[in-house]
């Protein structure tokens, strides 16, 4: 072993213990900074010198809402992205990040896609891997072996998930919420979709999409301002200037209850009940993530476990969940349950939906969900990989930079009138749909009433 790479894999080991004994009370998070590089490209910078460690995040307006008539188009270019990057082949460019101690790392999902890396921030392994995610972000080579590779393992992975109840629900559920919007379709497309992409069409989504003024550029660690300019503009400044993606459709409304029930041969069925909820910076955020957490998203302790499984035991895991994006994403309802209980798994979950949209919280419900989130969100930024989830989140949807620092007073600030405000207004029992996919009840018998096409003017 070299002395460079015995120094690297002491340094890592210390890292380790550092990262391992640091209490999450220590972690204070510096004001962000941000600046634009020349090319369009937005930058945002959280100083984070606790640790000798630097996280990068490239994000970019090119995920699935993009892909148009090619579902999966999006997905497959990020992929390829570190399957060979300025001349350099696949497997040598894993072997450099490897030998620097680093991690390169990427992701597409309906409203974002992303590029990112962890190195050490000591100078000898800094400067080489930031060079590397340079070449990943401005040079892919996007070769056809390459292509055809990824391409068919997305395929195999596709077609693997097609054959697994959740996911054919969850499928069915986007569809029926959102018809023929793009959050519809599923990031990873289709088998069919994906037989038909050609790798000129990964190129010029690349061409169109990963420019300067369609990316977002997100460093926190352990640099000042300055090397911190340095860094964004190694790793963006590259990019052409290009244009920004123009925006999404709104999401038109659920117009109608609708069923969908999918046949699936398990003794389980998966249900998802829901409608377009709310989007990133909605005004009525903060009323509806606090209901939601008395009513469904605190686990075993919400109102839907109470009712569903405590009571009644009807299924292990009940939840409920709003993901906002871009534009509304979903309000979800959902729960695995006894086929031969599944009716009555509904009819109970649908009740308690109901119910609380009419009565809202009790006073102790809504100081017990206020002191549990307030109470744990220190944890949420305790670390530089949390940090940079957050700032990413912020930067991409224009959020107010004194989001994270006034979180926990606008928790604070929400009433059991605003709550019962909020639900009364934006959810609708007689406007959601529901995919149940398994054995369908006792009977065992397919029944399929579509809700397909609902989502419309």
């Amino acid at each position: 072993m070299s002395t460079d790479y015995g120094r690297l894999f002491v340094t890592i080991g210390v890292l380790l213990v550092w990262t391992l004994m640091l209490p999450a009370q220590s972690v204070a998070m510096e004001p962000i900074q941000h600046w634009q590089l020349d090319n369009g490209a937005r930058v945002y910078f959280v100083p984070a010198p606790e640790l000798p460690i630097l996280d990068v995040r490239v994000v970019f307006d090119a995920a699935s809402s993009r892909d148009g008539t090619r579902p999966g188009l999006a997905e497959l270019t990020n992929l390829l992205l570190d399957k060979g990057a300025g001349g350099i082949s696949a497997d040598e460019l894993a072997s450099q990040v490897e030998g620097l101690g680093a991690h390169l790392g990427g992701g597409s999902l309906r409203d974002m896609a992303w590029v990112s890396l962890r190195t050490l921030s000591d100078e000898r392994y800094l400067q080489p891997a930031v060079k590397l995610l340079s070449m990943v972000v401005t040079s892919p080579d996007f070769n056809n072996g390459d292509f055809e590779r990824e391409r068919e393992r997305m395929l195999v992975a596709v077609k693997m998930q097609e054959q697994q109840p959740s996911s054919v629900a969850s499928r069915a559920y986007y569809k029926a919420v959102y018809g023929e919007h793009p959050y519809a379709t599923p990031p990873d497309g289709y088998q069919e979709s994906l037989a038909r992409i050609v790798l000129d069409e990964v190129k010029a989504f690349y061409r169109r999409y990963y420019t300067g003024s369609n990316a977002l550029v997100v460093i926190v660690g352990d640099l000042d301002r300055a090397a911190a300019e340095k860094v964004a503009r190694q790793v963006a400044g590259g990019l052409p200037k290009g244009e920004t993606a123009g925006q999404i459709p709104e999401v038109p409304p659920v117009r109608f209850a609708a069923e969908e029930r999918i046949f699936h041969p398990s003794t389980q069925s998966h249900v998802l009940v829901g409608a377009p909820g709310m989007r990133r910076g909605d005004p009525d955020y903060f009323p509806l993530y606090v209901g939601n957490h008395i009513l469904g998203g605190s686990g075993l302790v919400s109102l839907l476990s109470e009712e569903v499984r405590e009571k009644r035991g009807l299924s292990y895991s009940v939840y409920s969940y709003f993901s906002p994006m871009r534009r509304k994403g979903p309000f979800t309802l959902g729960l695995q349950t006894r086929n031969e209980q599944l009716d009555e798994a509904l009819e109970v979950m649908r009740s308690t939906l109901e119910r609380f949209r009419s009565e809202g919280p009790s006073a102790q419900e809504l100081e017990a969900a206020k002191k549990n989130i307030t109470g744990g969100f220190a944890l949420r930024t305790d670390s530089n990989a949390k940090i940079i989830e957050y700032l990413a989140m912020i930067g991409y949807y224009g959020l107010p930079l004194d989001y994270l620092d006034t979180f926990n007073d606008k928790v604070d600030a929400v009433t059991r009138d605003q709550i019962r405000d909020a639900f009364a207004r934006r959810v609708d029992p007689e406007r959601m749909v529901t995919v149940v996919v398994g054995g369908n009840g006792a009977d065992n018998t397919p029944k399929h009433d579509s809700a397909e096409n609902n989502a419309g003017d």
